[in-house]
């Protein structure tokens, strides 16, 4: 029997306050690296070590490339529902339909529940979100009552697609 593929949705993160906020630290300790280590010149009044000034562009420029290369990816097929939060996760995660209690969309606060955006782990009983952007998710309650939040930016059509093969349970 084939496992067909009923839904499937990839995120990144798009928040423009994010990108704006790690190209300026990258343009700075660039910079910054340009006028000490280049043109030889100490970069501000008490100017970092070349050696803090090659690291810290060094880490400003991967903290970007991580950030850019994460990606939320979700995944329903008629066994169950896969997932991954690339590149922290590398293969997807299965949750058979078995083993969920509860399945809904639902809409969210990612700050004052979850704490942000990424892979987070909520207080207050809450569980683990994995959420790139929005406010929207599939809230999902395991057998073992551990939750789980998916972020979606395709929130209509995953309800849509849960409810025609009887997975929307509340």
């Amino acid at each position: 029997m084939e496992n067909k593929i009923l839904f499937t949705e990839s995120q990144k993160f798009k928040q423009w306050w994010l990108w704006i906020i790690l190209l300026s630290i990258n343009l700075l300790l660039i910079y910054g690296f340009y006028i000490q280590i280049i043109k030889g010149q100490p970069f501000g009044d008490r100017p970092m070590s070349n050696n803090g000034q090659i690291i810290g562009a060094i880490i400003s420029v991967l903290v970007t490339i991580l950030f850019y290369n994460f990606k939320l990816q979700t995944i329903i097929k008629e066994d169950g529902i896969y997932y991954r939060f690339f590149p922290i996760h590398i293969a997807y995660r299965k949750l058979t339909w078995d083993k969920l209690k509860l399945s809904f969309i639902r809409k969210y606060s990612p700050i004052f529940e979850y704490g942000g955006w990424g892979l987070r782990f909520g207080i207050m009983g809450k569980g683990k979100a994995i959420n790139v952007s929005g406010n929207q998710g599939l809230q999902l309650v395991l057998t073992n009552n551990s939750k789980i939040l998916i972020g979606t930016n395709k929130p209509e059509e995953l309800n849509e697609i849960l409810a025609h093969i009887g997975q929307i349970k509340v």
